[in-house]
């Protein structure tokens, strides 16, 4: 069976195979995973991503952002510093929080891998659906905790994995890039795993603060 690329557990079950994939669930942290030898190649990754059109001009791709923007906006002290990790072509959610007077550094690695962003500290760090799309999320989202000044919150958003029957049916799964699918269970596996506080203010919406 294919290792957890969340947790590094070789513990892992067949959950579900489509047309295209199988799909491995792991019994210790409950991550939904997609094996190595189903996922696209940098360059095919790339040309979907290329597809996307998001843009700050949007106002309903502002609206979709704001059910993590306004919870962890509200958490925030004034001047807070963040990162938005895997902003993707049309970085959005860091003009929101820098027009709420929040200094932002980006970061992505297909449309602007600056690997300096890594050297700073923050007050907080978002990724908006992009937590699905990674492949050694384990690794990214310690790299991310670890980028948190004291008291810090990592903001992620996400849809979450719930039932095996659901996930058969799951529009989601569809996204050739999606590759880990995390539930409820999962998140507060790495909750507990960083040493973090979790929360799940809204649908699709996990904030995790550093002690």
């Amino acid at each position: 069976m294919p290792t957890c690329p969340l947790c590094a557990s070789d513990d892992a079950a067949f959950y579900h195979r489509d047309a295209r994939r199988e799909y491995h669930q792991c019994r210790r942290c409950a991550l939904v995973f997609v094996p190595p030898a189903f996922r696209l190649g940098p360059e095919e990754e790339r040309a979907v991503y290329d597809q996307h059109e998001n843009s700050p001009e949007d106002p309903g791709y502002r609206r979709f952002l704001g059910r993590l923007f306004d919870p962890l906006r509200e958490r925030l002290a004034p001047g807070a510093r963040g990162l938005d990790f895997g902003a993707g072509p049309g970085p959005t959610l860091s003009v929101m929080f820098e027009e709420a007077g929040h200094p932002m550094a980006v970061y992505d690695p297909f449309y602007a891998p600056d690997p300096r962003v890594f050297e700073q500290a923050y007050d907080f760090i978002t990724a908006t659906e992009v937590v699905e799309h990674l492949f050694a999320p384990g690794e990214e989202l310690a790299r991310l905790a670890q980028r948190l000044r004291p008291g810090g919150w990592l903001g992620l958003m996400t849809k979450r994995a719930t039932d095996r029957e659901a996930f058969a049916r799951w529009h989601y799964i569809l996204d050739p890039t999606h590759v880990a699918f995390f539930s409820e269970t999962t998140f507060r596996w790495l909750a507990d795993e960083l040493g973090m506080r979790v929360e799940f203010p809204a649908a699709d919406v996990v904030l995790l603060q550093k002690p």
